[in-house]
């Protein structure tokens, strides 16, 4: 399971494990899943995609949006950048 961290300058939106996060990539979407290669990466306007077992935001619950049919949660973003090592992913957020 992946270990996730979103910070924006509002603060920490979530913190806790993702089975796997979708981002708008400057090159287009890619997803990360469970021991995928460390990369960093450029995030462009869009939705990060989340996959959870049990979501608990830290705050700012209001900004997440959850899927109907499935354990996904979906933040708008601006941009970003993401940081992918050791099956940690932190992702700062506009």
């Amino acid at each position: 399971m992946l270990s996730l961290e979103i910070v924006s300058p509002e603060g920490h939106l979530y913190k806790g494990n993702a089975t796997s996060v979708t981002v708008p990539g400057i090159n287009g979407e890619f997803q990360m899943l469970d021991h995928h290669a460390n990369i960093v990466s450029i995030l462009a306007k869009g939705n990060i995609k989340i996959a959870v077992p049990d979501f608990k935001t830290v705050q700012f619950t209001e900004r997440f949006i959850k899927s109907d049919k499935d354990q996904k949660f979906f933040l708008p973003i601006e941009s970003g950048t993401l940081e992918l090592k050791d099956n940690r992913i932190i992702i700062l957020v506009d």
